[in-house]
């Protein structure tokens, strides 16, 4: 039997845990460029309301929903705490997936859209594609076959320790992958400036797209040298 100190120690650190839990807020990040920076690609209009109220409100309803499933657990109240898991996991992701993104582009006279022409990730995509062009193809393949809204990444396997194409549906994360480039497949990401036309967007995409984060991404999973 447990002895009660041990067991007053236990709820003791797990009360602890989960009042930091709340404490510790997700933050809406700031973006290293200006709303109109990457115009043509993508406009200042859609960026605006991307970063400052799509993604805000992931943000908001993730702290939410956090701080109401610490409360429940305080409370006893299992069900409500398995109730909560579909809005942690749906905001959890917007907001996971949305902080990648950004840091995913670039303005073009930042760098944005200039594949390196060596370097390990330039191996790598020859390696698995052939081109970057057929690593551009393959992405967009997955994208264009996304029904509904979802993302289209390029990831990491792993196992395998290969540059894949693959997507998400929804707001989920890219799980069982080191994601390296995301690209948004949500109406609210493109239809301001591209209507239905998602070959377009995706087109644009590619120009601005910050190939030295995605590189780096690449050898800290890799494990590769720069």
């Amino acid at each position: 039997m447990l002895s009660r100190t041990f067991t007053s120690a236990v709820k003791t650190s797990t009360r602890t845990f989960f009042n930091s839990a709340i404490t510790m807020t997700a933050v809406l990040p700031k973006l290293p460029y200006g709303y109109a920076d990457l115009e043509p690609a993508i406009s200042e209009k859609i960026m605006t309301l991307h970063h400052s109220k799509h993604h805000a409100t992931y943000v908001a309803n993730l702290n939410k929903a956090e701080a109401d499933q610490a409360a429940a657990f305080q409370a006893g109240d299992v069900k409500k705490q398995i109730a909560l898991q579909s809005a942690i996991k749906f905001n959890g992701g917007g907001h996971i997936n949305h902080s990648l993104f950004w840091e995913n582009l670039a303005p073009v006279k930042a760098g944005g859209g200039a594949f390196p022409t060596s370097g390990p990730l330039a191996d790598a995509v020859k390696a698995d594609f052939g081109s970057i062009e057929e690593l551009k193809k393959a992405v967009n393949a997955n994208a264009l076959g996304i029904q509904g809204s979802g993302w289209a990444w390029l990831g990491l396997n792993p196992a395998t320790k290969k540059l894949e194409a693959v997507s998400t549906a929804n707001q989920d994360p890219l799980l069982g992958y080191t994601p390296i480039i995301g690209i948004d497949l949500w109406e609210h990401a493109f239809y301001l400036d591209y209507v239905n036309v998602k070959q377009s967007y995706l087109d644009a995409i590619w120009t601005i797209v910050d190939w030295k984060t995605a590189e780096a991404r690449f050898v800290g999973a890799a494990g590769a040298k720069l």
